[in-house]
C-alpha cells in the first residue's frame, strides 16, 4: 500500500477556516428602513394622540448605501498532531509538541519553515541560529490560479516574513510566531487587520507543511516497525528459521495476516500446536499493479502448501521455522532469501508484526 499524503487537501481546510470568507454587512442599508419621517394622518382626519411621555425623534439614516466587505480576524489552524495555541494570545503564534520520532524538534520546525519557502520560489534572507530565526524573502501568500473552471485569483500583494521559534528548556515544546516583516502592493493598503490575516496565513502554512512531513516520517517509521528484530537464527531444535524478539503469542495472533497480504492462503491455524498451515501462489502482476504502485511480492520459493512452526525460544522471543507441505524444514539458503524476501515486504507495504 502506497501512503500518499496530500497537503492540498490540508490547505483547502485551512483556507476555509482563517477567516477568508467574505461577509457583507447590509443591515443598515437604507432599503430596510421605511420609517424614515414621522407619521402623517390622512387628509381629513385628525393627527393621533402622542404621550410627550415617550414620544421619541424620527431617526435618520445618514450612510454610504453601498455594501462593503469585512472580514473576521484570521485564526492560527491547529491541523498538525501535537500543535496548540493559548486562548488570548494576539500574536500569530503556535506551539508544537516534540511527537514521536522526532529526534531536534526545532531543526523540525526549521526545516518545515525552509520548504515552505522552497514552494514559494523564494529563499531565507537572514538566517540566525543563536536566536533561531528566519527573515523570508518575498513571497505572496496567495498566488493567481488560472484554469478553465476556476475563478483567476489576482496577486494583489507580496510580504516578508520574519518566523522565529523559541524552545522550551526541556526541548519538548517550542513555539513558532510569524511577524510581517515588509509589505507592498499597488492597490491595496496595509491595515492592522490585514496584517493579521497575513501573519496567520503564512504561519498556517507553516503549520501544514509540518504535519505534512510528520505524516510522511510516521509512514516511514512504521516501515521500519516489525522488521529490525526479524533476523535469521534456529528455533530450539536446531533447525534454520527466523527468529524474532517479540512476544510468542503477538506474532502468532498477527503473522496469518501477513501472510494473506502476500500470497498465502490460510489453509488451517492449530492454535495448541501453533502451526500454521498455507498455500502460496506467485502473484500475478499488471499494468495497473505498476502504476499505482502495488506491486505484489514474490517470495523465493515454489507454488505450493507450506507450514509454518510459530515456537517460544529459550531466551524469550519467538521462531518461525518452514516447512514443506511433507514437513520438511527449507534449507538454510532458502531460509536466507526468504528472509530477505519478507523483510522487503515489510519495508515497502509498512507492516507492523
Amino acid at each position: 500500500m502506497q501512503y500518499w499524503i496530500s497537503k492540498a487537501l490540508a490547505v483547502s481546510v485551512m483556507v476555509s477556516l482563517t477567516g477568508c470568507g467574505v461577509f457583507t454587512d447590509e443591515a443598515h442599508h437604507k432599503r430596510n428602513y421605511r420609517a424614515n419621517e414621522a407619521v402623517k394622518a390622512p387628509a381629513g382626519l385628525a393627527q393621533p394622540a402622542q404621550d410627550p411621555t415617550y414620544k421619541m425623534d424620527v431617526a435618520q439614516y445618514d450612510n454610504n448605501p453601498e455594501a462593503k466587505n469585512y472580514r473576521p480576524p484570521a485564526q492560527v489552524v491547529t491541523i498538525a498532531q501535537g500543535t496548540w495555541v493559548e486562548e488570548g494570545d494576539t500574536e500569530a503564534r503556535v506551539y508544537f509538541d516534540k511527537n514521536d520520532g522526532i529526534e531536534d524538534l526545532d531543526v523540525f520546525i526549521w526545516d518545515s519553515i525552509k520548504a515552505v519557502l522552497a514552494e514559494k520560489n523564494t529563499a531565507a534572507l537572514k538566517e540566525d541560529k543563536a536566536s533561531n530565526s528566519i527573515e523570508t524573502g518575498w513571497y505572496a501568500i496567495i498566488k493567481p490560479e488560472e484554469g478553465w473552471f476556476w475563478e483567476t485569483e489576482t496577486e494583489v500583494s507580496q510580504q516578508r516574513f520574519i518566523f522565529t521559534i523559541e524552545e522550551k528548556s526541556h526541548q519538548r515544546t517550542a513555539s513558532l510566531t510569524s511577524k510581517l516583516a515588509d509589505y507592498k502592493s499597488d492597490s491595496v493598503p496595509l491595515t492592522p487587520l490585514l496584517q493579521q490575516q497575513l501573519e496567520v496565513r503564512a504561519l498556517n502554512q507553516v503549520i501544514a507543511e509540518f504535519d505534512y512531513r510528520y505524516r510522511q516520517l510516521e509512514v516511514d517509521m512504521r516501515k521500519q516497525q516489525g522488521i529490525i528484530s526479524l533476523e535469521m537464527g534456529f528455533d530450539n531444535k536446531g533447525n534454520a528459521a527466523l527468529v524474532t524478539e517479540q512476544d510468542y503469542n503477538m506474532v502468532f495472533d498477527r503473522f496469518s495476516g501477513f501472510l494473506e497480504r502476500l500470497s498465502f492462503t490460510i489453509v488451517e491455524i492449530d492454535q495448541e500446536r501453533g502451526l500454521i498451515t498455507a498455500d502460496y501462489k506467485k502473484p500475478e502482476s499488471s499494468v495497473w499493479d505498476s502504476i499505482w504502485g502495488e506491486e505484489l511480492a514474490e517470495l523465493p520459493i515454489e507454488d505450493g502448501q507450506y507450514q509454518i512452526l510459530v515456537s517460544r525460544t529459550n531466551d524469550g522471543g519467538t521462531s518461525l521455522t518452514w516447512m514443506d507441505s511433507e514437513g520438511s524444514t527449507l534449507e538454510p539458503g532458502t531460509m536466507n532469501d526468504l528472509q530477505q524476501a519478507l523483510e522487503n515486504a515489510l519495508r515497502q507495504r509498512g507492516i507492523n508484526i
